[in-house]
């Protein structure tokens, strides 16, 4: 046990300072080693699955991506036994401090992330270093599922009508909540007895909160104080406040890959290929079939066929690159970049949508009850989060409540609000500057200026993210080079209504800063101008207009860079079946499918289309294969 013990500890200092990329989090070691001698592993007895070491030269499908989607399809698939699967991630495994809840921001720019960066732009993230957003994407097994505040949200019922209406037959509220359903294992012994909206038994664990500052409650509070029901935002009505919902189990981050892959990494047809960096999807340019898949392992180029199907699932970044990549994609720029066109398809890339917030509207309070990591973040937090399950280190960055709200601009007599606020026990000065203002790109100069004086002050804070943009952005190869990160442009707050809505939210934010259940704690709105505004009057809409211009801070959505929808459709790339038009044995299952982003953190219905990606899947191949049985036996 001894020598386990020194081994944990060393990984464990090489992670603080490799993965993290910081010096202060010292009480990692001790987290480690008290996670260990308390038998964590028992918590998850499944171990990792195995990196496959010899790849056969052929599979009946073949997936790319092992992030939220990828996983589900790997486990929906092997299913069945008679199917191979392969399943390829360019990353590597999670690990021990992946699972902290209270790390996920320390994992942005780690070697789990693929750290990429929108093309400079005048309409948004003024704040950010050379004015370009942070676009966090989990490069890992599990995606960004193992990077992200695990909320789990499912969207309004009124998207999937949407979805609907626009031709993709089956889509629709009724048709895709069995498959929210089906994920789900509730943990919440009342939520879990309403059976029309929720269910237990899943693989995906879904839980409230282990920890909760004084301000969790008081969240709800306010928002009765403002005349908004406490409700199940997972249930019958979205408009309201609740307490989040967490992907979580025991304490601990439950990722996509801990909930679908792990229990599943025996099944003799499912076969695992980490740190393998699809280059291209190989198609016939004569017959327009997918065939396999070319991707780079070791150093070396590997070739891998698909008999039935190859399935895209890196995500809303990484799967139109791909497309792109093997000749699927706008006729124009491929020729452009010089890739032969194997299917003209102007979609592919574009209609890129995002939820953006204003960062940084913290609340200075008079109470030491907000989470100050160099007050609760140490080695006493550490062996209770490994003794008891619980403390400040279950904590989602201090998320610990939600509202769904309706500005002016959206019909307040409909429950479809156009607002989310992400209501915390936290906000950007919360580290004293340290992690937050890096992942969120912050320069130092905007930092010093507005936070610099309430480093580790007691705050809340309120993050307005506006749920239904407008403004649509798009992804171009910046080459041939598969290697090449894409050129990505995320024109927000580039269409005039975002511009309203999201102004009307910090105006809302700061209201609820006012009311009487927060003024208790001594709420008082920190109120120091930003740079660039300083010459408008504050308060004003033509001060806020500015100031989301400024601090513009992605909720990592993106999607929608592949749309399903009817044939008619010049922009839709997939139909409602998800297959890639024009091209046979080749699907995205992903966030790219979306014809319209979700109303709320979008990592469920991600879930949610895989695994009925993965029963559309069965029930092709399925359906083929016994009507070939027939015709043998008719014959």
């Amino acid at each position: 046990m001894a020598v386990g013990l020194v081994t944990i500890i060393t990984s464990a200092v090489k992670a603080a300072t490799v993965l993290l990329g910081v010096g202060k989090l010292t009480f990692i070691p001790t987290l480690i080693v008290a996670l260990a001698y308390y038998n964590y592993d028992l918590m998850d007895p499944e171990n990792q699955p195995r990196d496959t070491k010899v790849i056969r030269k052929e599979y009946d499908f073949i997936v790319i991506g092992g992030g939220s989607a990828g996983s589900v399809l790997a486990n929906r698939l092997t299913e069945i036994p008679e199917w191979s699967v392969l399943l390829l991630e360019a990353g590597g495994y999670e690990t021990e401090i992946t699972d902290v809840p209270i790390l996920s921001l320390y994992l942005h720019k780690s070697k789990y992330d693929w750290k990429y960066r929108t093309q400079p732009q005048n309409s948004a993230c003024q704040a950010m270093v050379d004015q370009r957003c942070c676009w966090t994407r989990g490069k890992v097994l599990g995606g960004s599922s193992v990077l992200n505040t695990m909320l789990y949200v499912r969207g309004n019922r009124r998207d999937f009508d949407q979805w609907e209406s626009f031709g993709n037959y089956g889509w629709g509220w009724d048709d895709v909540l069995p498959y929210f359903k089906k994920s789900e294992d509730q943990r919440n012994p009342y939520l879990a007895r309403n059976t029309k909206h929720h269910s237990t038994g899943g693989y995906l664990t879904v839980q409230d909160a282990p920890y909760n500052t004084p301000l969790g409650v008081a969240f709800l509070q306010a928002g009765e104080e403002m005349g908004y029901d406490i409700v199940d935002i997972n249930g019958e009505q979205q408009t309201g406040f609740a307490f989040y919902q967490y992907t979580m189990r025991r304490g601990t981050r439950c990722s996509a890959a801990k909930a679908f892959i792990r229990p599943v990494r025996l099944r003799k047809n499912l076969e695992i290929s980490l740190w393998s960096h699809v280059t291209k999807v190989l198609i016939n340019p004569e017959t327009k079939r997918a065939f396999g898949v070319e991707f780079i392992k070791e150093e070396k180029r590997h070739v891998v066929l698909a008999k039935k199907e190859v399935i895209l699932s890196a995500g809303a970044i990484n799967s139109p690159q791909l497309l792109m990549l093997s000749g699927v994609g706008p006729r124009h720029h491929l020729e452009e970049v010089g890739i032969h066109v194997i299917k003209d398809s102007p979609g592919v890339g574009q209609n890129l949508q995002d939820h953006i917030a204003v960062g940084g509207l913290a609340f200075l309070i008079d109470h030491e009850i907000s989470l100050v990591m160099n007050r609760l973040v140490n080695i006493n937090s550490a062996f209770r989060y490994a003794i008891t399950e619980d403390g400040p280190l279950t904590s989602s960055v201090g998320l610990e409540a939600v509202a769904f709200i309706s500005t002016k601009y959206a019909n307040v007599t409909d429950d479809w609000p156009d607002m989310e606020f992400m209501l915390t026990a936290s906000s950007t000065n919360s580290d004293g500057g340290t992690h937050v203002k890096n992942a969120h790109g912050l320069t130092d100069e905007f930092y010093n200026e507005v936070f610099g004086k309430i480093n580790n002050r007691d705050v809340f804070g309120v993050f307005p993210m506006m749920l239904r943009p407008k403004s649509r952005g798009f992804i171009k190869l910046k080459s041939k080079n598969p290697l090449d990160y894409p050129l990505m442009y995320h024109n927000y707050l580039t269409h005039p209504d975002d511009v309203g809505v999201l102004r009307e939210g910090v105006k809302a934010a700061v209201a609820f800063g006012e009311t009487t259940t927060m003024r208790r704690f001594g709420a008082r709105f920190h109120s120091k101008p930003v740079p660039n505004c300083k010459h408008l009057p504050l308060f004003t809409d033509d001060y806020w207009n500015c100031a989301i211009r400024q601090y513009t801070m992605t909720i990592y959505h993106m999607s929608c860079t592949a749309k399903m929808g009817v044939p008619s459709d010049r922009m839709a790339v997939l139909d409602p079946e998800l297959r890639v038009y024009g091209i046979q044995g080749l699907r995205v299952i992903d966030a790219s499918i979306m014809p319209t982003i979700t109303n709320g953190n979008i990592n469920a219905p991600v879930i949610m289309i895989a695994e009925k990606g993965a029963d559309m899947i069965k029930q092709q191949w399925l359906w083929q294969r016994r009507s070939d049985n027939n015709t043998v036996g008719a014959a």
